[in-house]
């Protein structure tokens, strides 16, 4: 019987592949796709920029009608001085507030960094009561002084400039001109490896050091006839106006130091300084109050510490203050200055906190230790003034400047010629019938000098109190 094996039947061959690959279709980038992206992105970027520029920025008209009643209380009570920071400076405006006659004992109270002389109201209007003339002021870059310049920056234009440029053209333009150049040349009309030097207007926050700080405290003085005048230096302005003192020894006969270190204050500016805890800091009254108590005042209440958030918010006063930190003197010597010919025969009082902390009361001892002449006194407040302890703080100064001798002022020794006493005479009888009319002349003085500060942020007539 014969087998008959069954074979499978051989593979079917599969048409040879081809050895030449289908060519690939090459397709060039779309300049349109590319520069339509760009400058949608541009706008967007350009756009959120505004809107973030515009809440951290108010106008000033907008920005003083949103304060509170008590800080528009306090600016309508001031006046302001126009001082210069640096020689070929345009000026800036200096804030002041005073209270008392301009016959007493001149003092000048000048306070620390991230405070203002909305601290000193009450101190400032109790030592007015007790028979002084007492004035503060806002340091340049706090509370209602200036704290921004106009400046005219030169220099290359970078990416975001470009980027700027390219937006601002679209925006004079129209959104259509821009695709139209896209359209018809794939590029918006820019040249990008063009270095340009554009000459440009920037607002920059104002940054006062100790030389600074020199020029001011001697313009507020001699336009306000403060000498020889009496200071009280609050926290760091001890070490911003130390060199002035030293410098101005004819002008200045006593020195309170107020809880004063010599290069360090009583706000610290890391918060300031740090990105998102410095907008919390500024942004939330809650987490601000904390911040005071925690470094600056335990018992301070919570309206004065809003006023204290919008004043260093506002008006680019947190660049300010922090730009202001940096240029202290960290190198001050206390015990140095303290024993400095001149500065060694000046009478000083060291004023301190009671109730702060053990480690504080021991720092003042130190500095009370460093100056040769100055008698130590407590108060009951924090680092920074209280309401409650207003009249404690003017009661000390009253006090110590009662212990001195009586300042001789040169418009005191010089009597008035008796042909200029026959002018005043004569002009005070014709002017007689218009004070008739017109009633106190200091009650309308008052009343346009008000209107004047309120023509400042652009309120022509003022507010209504």
């Amino acid at each position: 019987m014969a087998i008959i094996s069954e074979e499978p039947d051989p593979p079917t061959p599969s048409p040879p592949e081809s050895t030449t690959s289908p060519p690939h279709k090459h397709t060039s980038p779309n300049p349109f796709s590319f520069w339509f992206y760009f400058t949608l992105s541009a706008s967007l970027v350009a756009l959120l920029f505004l809107s973030l520029s515009s809440l951290s920025h108010q106008d000033p008209k907008s920005w003083f009608l949103s304060l509170p009643d008590g800080l528009r209380r306090h600016y309508a009570a001031g006046r302001t001085i126009k001082v210069q920071t640096a020689p070929n400076q345009p000026p800036i405006e200096v804030f002041t507030i005073q209270e008392g006659s301009p016959k007493s004992e001149n003092v000048l109270v000048v306070h620390g960094l991230g405070c203002s002389s909305y601290a000193f109201r009450h101190v400032v209007k109790s030592l007015g009561l007790k028979g002084l003339r007492a004035v503060a002021i806002d340091l340049p870059g706090s509370g209602f002084s200036d704290k921004s310049v106009m400046v005219v920056e030169e220099g290359p234009v970078g990416v975001l400039g470009r980027v700027w440029d390219i937006y601002s053209e679209i925006k004079e333009k129209g959104l259509f001109w821009g695709f139209d150049e896209l359209v018809e040349k794939g590029y918006v009309n820019y040249e990008e490896n063009e270095i340009r030097v554009q000459r440009r207007e920037a607002v920059r926050a104002i940054e006062v050091g100790p030389e600074e700080m020199g020029r001011v405290l001697g313009q507020v003085v001699d336009a306000m006839g403060l000498a020889p005048v009496n200071l009280v230096l609050h926290d760091s302005a001890l070490g911003l106006a130390a060199n002035w003192v030293s410098e101005n020894l004819g002008l200045v006969k006593s020195v309170a130091v107020l809880d004063a270190r010599s290069s360090a204050s009583a706000l610290p500016l890391w918060v300031l300084q740090i990105p998102v805890v410095r907008e919390l800091v500024v942004g939330f009254r809650f987490v601000f109050v904390r911040v005071l108590e925690f470094c600056c005042s335990k018992s301070i209440g919570g309206l004065d510490a809003e006023a204290h958030r919008i004043l260093l918010k506002g008006r680019d006063g947190r660049r300010a203050v922090l730009g202001m930190g940096k240029k202290m003197n960290c190198s001050f010597d206390l015990v140095e200055w303290g024993n400095s010919e001149g500065v060694s025969g000046l009478p000083m009082q060291v004023i301190w906190s009671s109730g702060w902390s053990k480690e504080w009361t021991e720092e003042g001892q130190k500095v009370t230790n460093a100056l040769p002449k100055a008698s130590f006194v407590m108060h009951s407040g924090g680092r920074w003034p209280q309401d409650n302890a207003a009249d404690d703080l003017a009661k000390s100064i009253f006090q110590f400047l009662s212990t001195l001798p009586k300042s001789v002022r040169e418009r005191d020794e010089e009597p008035i010629p008796e042909h200029i006493h026959e002018q005043l005479n004569e002009a005070e009888g014709n002017n007689h019938h218009h004070h008739h009319h017109h009633g106190h002349g200091s009650h309308e003085h008052d009343h346009a000098h008000a209107t004047g500060f309120m023509n400042a942020y652009g309120l022509d007539h003022g507010w209504a109190s």
